[in-house]
């Protein structure tokens, strides 16, 4: 079926974030059971909402650079193991503060995954690969998110909101035995791996010199790359999770829509953002291919994305029909994915092997702090407001923020030590 065993790793990674944001996404669409049964205002379920990532973008650093010293196998099936048990007992909790603090260790546990997943690819890929490599696997997200509300809205509906939260947990445990089982920190350590492919992904890998001395990790967190491809993702980051978290009650409370009706429209946007999240890779990929400039390929799709995401999803808070609202945030989450893997590979292309998952982690943590202000800031504004309108329009000025910082500050990262002050 495979024909080589870095598929294999890219399938279980691929299934790893399908589960992770069936997980995540599941809290948003009990969200209107949840807020019943406690009685939570919308400010409350901001808070809420934003707890996942209190632990998730802390977790973000730490785990990739304990990726880098003890191997991404390790750390992410750790990682699985922890988040699956956290997401389970979220049937457990019984009023705001119990659901608080298990989302809060629920996205610790999760906080790993994107550095995690960068540094796997970077170890069984080569360069050229490496864009749709994290495409691919980081779609399995967004097709999650799409299932989530028919998976998740039939099982709340039928057995209750708490039921789905147990069968991921089971899902998550099952996923975390076989990784355990199949996959190593590198290929050339795999006896799966032929001596065929083993001589493609390190022929195609960039490697420095073996007369480089090593730098250290805070080398390349004061690069302004680093820095403004944090703040590019921390924008990408706040629409995405402006929808995850707000976008299935905003149907219900703004459109007057079912909970199985908000379920089976809310899968719209997210098929569509997993066509652009498995595209974004290729694209870049092709335009590499084509001009043999990694950074401009990167950069085109990065900035061209954004500034279509922010359109999107501006002018959603403009319209007031249903079929306005949900075409326009797909397309804006369309272009919002293409961004994703671009991102993760500008790290691959401009960092060293050696420290890819620190620096990963890093820009991971800075552009997860979205996930705490957004959703919090929402409920407020909703809140106060009485009106979707300005999360919308804060959501795409902040689009436009990122696009101007990757456009004018990302550039070739110099490897060497003459700039490393003692």
């Amino acid at each position: 079926m495979f024909r080589n065993f870095r598929h294999v790793v890219l399938t279980m990674l691929f299934c790893a974030a399908f589960i992770n944001y069936v997980d995540r996404a599941a809290l948003s669409i009990a969200a209107p059971y949840i807020s019943k049964e406690f009685n939570l205002n919308p400010a409350d379920m901001g808070l809420i909402f934003s707890s996942f990532f209190v632990g998730y973008a802390l977790f973000n650093f730490v785990g990739g650079y304990l990726s880098d010293i003890y191997g991404p196998r390790k750390i992410f099936g750790g990682a699985m193991a922890v988040w699956s048990v956290f997401g389970g007992l979220t049937a457990a909790v019984f009023n705001f503060w119990s659901l608080y603090v298990v989302r809060v260790l629920f996205g610790l546990g999760e906080g790993p995954i994107g550095s995690g997943n960068n540094k796997t690819i970077n170890n069984w890929f080569p360069a050229g690969e490496r864009a749709r490599a994290v495409g691919i696997a980081t779609g399995g997200m967004s097709l999650g998110a799409a299932l989530t509300g028919p998976i998740v809205g039939f099982m709340a509906i039928n057995w209750g909101w708490r039921t789905p939260f147990l069968v991921l947990m089971v899902m998550g445990l099952v996923w975390t035995y076989v990784w355990s089982k199949l996959i190593t920190d590198y290929p050339r350590e795999n006896s799966r791996v032929s001596a065929e492919e083993l001589k493609v992904i390190e022929a195609g890998q960039t490697k420095p010199s073996p007369t480089a001395a090593k730098l250290p990790l805070s080398y390349f967190l004061k690069q302004p790359t680093v820095l403004a491809t944090a703040i590019a993702f921390f924008a990408s980051n706040y629409i995405l999770y402006f929808f995850l978290t707000w976008f299935p009650s905003y149907l219900v409370m703004a459109h007057n829509l079912s909970i199985k009706n908000m379920a089976i429209v809310s899968v719209i946007p997210w098929l569509v953002g997993f066509l652009g999240q498995v595209g974004g890779g290729f694209i870049s990929d092709m335009v590499f291919k084509k001009t043999g400039n990694l950074m401009f390929s990167r950069k085109i799709v990065i900035v061209v994305s954004l500034l279509a995401s922010a359109l999107g999803v501006g002018f959603s808070g403009m319209v007031s029909s249903v079929t306005s609202v949900v075409a326009l945030m797909s397309v804006s989450i369309f272009f919002q994915y293409l961004t994703t893997a671009n991102f993760w590979a500008v790290i691959q292309d401009t960092v060293r092997g050696e420290n890819v998952g620190g620096v990963g982690g890093f820009v991971h943590f800075l552009s997860n702090l979205s996930g705490i202000i957004g959703p919090a800031a929402t409920g407020y504004l909703v809140q106060t407001t009485g009106s979707f309108t300005i999360p919308f329009l804060v959501a795409g000025g902040l689009a436009i923020i990122g696009l101007l910082a990757i456009a004018f500050f990302v550039k070739p990262i110099p490897d060497n030590t003459a700039s490393v002050s003692a």
